[in-house]
């Protein structure tokens, strides 16, 4: 079985379903913690690909550190990812990834659609 990570901020109810639901089906992931330890702007634009998402459809847009980013709705690809890189709490969670494929686990549920 690939090994699985999760993009995890604890405080999120939502991220902590998400990994209680894995753990639940017998799978322990690696845990990321990405405000602790954020992704760069190279790995954020891999995740996306294997999401198959624009980086605008990650980004939580409700975020004051995105005025302070000087994101708006002309930003480029590149700069939300540089801003996402910088302000880690802009990236929308939790995101599990297992092997090549990727979901965003908004449900949580979605989730479960990687153990197949």
């Amino acid at each position: 079985m690939s090994e699985f990570v999760i993009y995890h901020n604890p405080r999120c109810s939502k991220s902590r379903t998400a990994l209680k639901l894995l753990q639940e089906h017998g799978v322990e992931p690696v845990v990321v913690r990405y405000l602790d330890d954020p992704p760069s702007a190279a790995t954020l634009k891999r995740l996306l690909q294997q999401l198959d998402l624009p980086a605008s459809a990650l980004l939580r847009r409700g975020e004051s550190a995105c005025g302070q980013a000087g994101l708006d709705a002309d930003s480029s690809e590149q700069q939300i990812l540089q801003a996402m890189a910088e302000f880690p709490q802009l990236i929308e969670r939790p995101v599990v990834v297992r092997g090549q494929r990727a979901v965003l686990g908004r449900p949580p549920e979605k989730v479960l659609e990687l153990l197949d």
